[in-house]
């Protein structure tokens, strides 16, 4: 826990430290999101619907692409087996670097937005690993009134290389973005 709540905090000091000097060139919006992880495929045959919660930051080019690094934590609770529960629960802690590209110009009061990237994620259950892990998903900036804080629902798959097979899992995020 202390190494997830470490990247958390690392993630939201760069995003704050490099914002004045970054904004000049473009635009960037920092933020946090919580939300529902849905294990997928092998892991949902061995965990619960469980929760996660990240932070991060976009950097958008001028027009609609973006570059978005962001860390998150999650975790799941072991299914029962046969009637009897598992002790026992699934970590995920990790970082990822995405390409994003909005549908619509940042002036719209809605912005849909799909994102690629790529990542480095430590799965932690009975044993720890440390694995390179990629996503893909889709969300929407809504804009909340005359701030330049918007409210974000998104979603990405996400798949982890875990001991020849994936850990794959679909994050359900709601959260707040700040900035220009």
């Amino acid at each position: 826990m202390k190494r997830i709540s470490s990247v958390v905090l690392a993630t939201a000091v760069l995003c704050v430290a490099m914002a004045p000097s970054v904004r000049a060139q473009g635009s960037l919006r920092y933020g946090f999101n919580v939300g529902l992880l849905k294990p997928m495929s092998t892991y949902n045959d061995l965990d619960k619907m469980g929760w996660i919660a990240g932070a991060g930051a976009t950097y958008w080019l001028p027009g609609n692409i973006g570059v978005r690094v962001e860390g998150s934590y999650s975790q799941t609770s072991h299914k029962d087996v046969l009637g009897s529960p598992v002790p026992g629960s699934t970590k995920i802690a990790g970082g990822m670097a995405s390409v994003v590209y909005a549908l619509m110009p940042a002036s719209a009061p809605a912005r849909v937005f799909i994102t690629a990237g790529l990542g480095l994620y430590n799965v932690k259950s009975d044993t720890s690993i440390t694995k390179v892990g990629f996503g893909g998903g889709a969300g929407v900036a809504l804009k909340l009134g005359p701030s330049s804080m918007r409210l974000v629902l998104a979603s990405r798959y996400t798949s982890i290389s875990t001991a020849g097979k994936s850990t794959g899992f679909l994050p359900i995020t709601v959260g707040l973005t700040f900035g220009q």
